[in-house]
């Protein structure tokens, strides 16, 4: 792995600190907040929130990644993330990542302003992501994931979780690099909570540090998921915040250069505390 990733001016020095991810859904079903940053008004304020609270990147989706979420059109898609790329462009400075699996929003998304395209399917789900990928030049982050958000949560059924997992990057890691992509501009994520059950996500943890044979940058996104609620026995995605917090040291400790969450001020205080104790 590279020392460092130079995107729109900003240089992450892996292994240095934490970076965050400040998570914008704008979305109408998203688990923890959909409905809330789906006007253009509304994911201005909450992006600028984040980068005042510390967020070293802004995260846009259109499509809801939570089990059972319905694919909605490209269109639709489009006309989410488009607008608020748009605004959010001209109002902040730091990197921008579109969240979809879809090669045409992901193109458009550059075309408007975004520095990276942000994959949960890993490359797998548009045999045109990588090919697009490769053409924009841009970083790309690819997630471990089975079957997609309707049929993910049946297909939990491993062998080896922490193995298949790497295997699966491993191979898409090779896949984008054959399409073009510079190894030193991709991203890895286990997938917290897609196609894992309880107990595995806590494996995932637990042994993260083995996803750095695979020698990129490691995202984990355990922001309120339902795995922190299960432990504190809280419904409420929203009253999960010292979960994810502590869920966050662990990453931390365990190798994650990139955390994906949406408390961003808080999860600063967190990673600034851990990377002092670690780094």
């Amino acid at each position: 792995m590279l020392s460092h990733l130079i995107i729109r001016d900003r240089c992450f020095e892996w292994g240095q600190r934490t970076y965050l991810m400040g998570i914008v859904n704008v979305t109408p079903d998203s688990f923890s907040d959909g409905g809330e940053f789906n006007t253009t008004g509304a994911a201005l304020a909450q992006a600028q929130a984040m980068v005042a609270g510390g967020a070293d990147i802004i995260d846009i989706g259109g499509q809801s990644t939570r089990p059972k979420a319905e694919q909605i059109s490209l269109t639709e898609e489009l006309d989410r993330v488009l607008p608020v790329l748009q605004v959010l462009r001209k109002e902040i400075s730091i990197p921008i990542s579109i969240d979809t699996t879809r090669a045409v929003v992901a193109k458009a998304a550059i075309d408007a302003g975004a520095d990276i395209v942000n994959d949960i399917s890993g490359g797998t789900f548009d045999p045109e992501m990588l090919p697009t990928v490769a053409s924009l030049g841009v970083p790309v982050i690819l997630m471990h994931i089975r079957g997609n958000p309707q049929t993910m949560q049946q297909l939990t059924d491993y062998q080896d979780v922490m193995g298949e997992i790497s295997n699966f990057l491993a191979n898409q890691i090779k896949a984008a690099t054959a399409a073009g992509i510079n190894e030193e501009k991709i991203i890895i994520d286990p997938g917290i909570g897609f196609a894992k059950n309880y107990e595995q996500n806590l494996e995932i943890f637990r042994r993260l540090s083995q996803l750095r044979q695979l020698n990129c940058p490691i995202l984990v996104g355990p922001s309120r998921k339902s795995f922190i609620g299960r432990i504190l026995n809280q419904p409420d995605p929203k009253a999960r915040l010292w979960g994810t917090a502590a869920a966050c040291c662990a990453a931390i400790f365990n190798g994650a250069d990139i955390l994906r969450v949406h408390d961003v001020r808080e999860m600063r205080e967190v990673s600034l505390v851990a990377d002092a104790l670690l780094r």
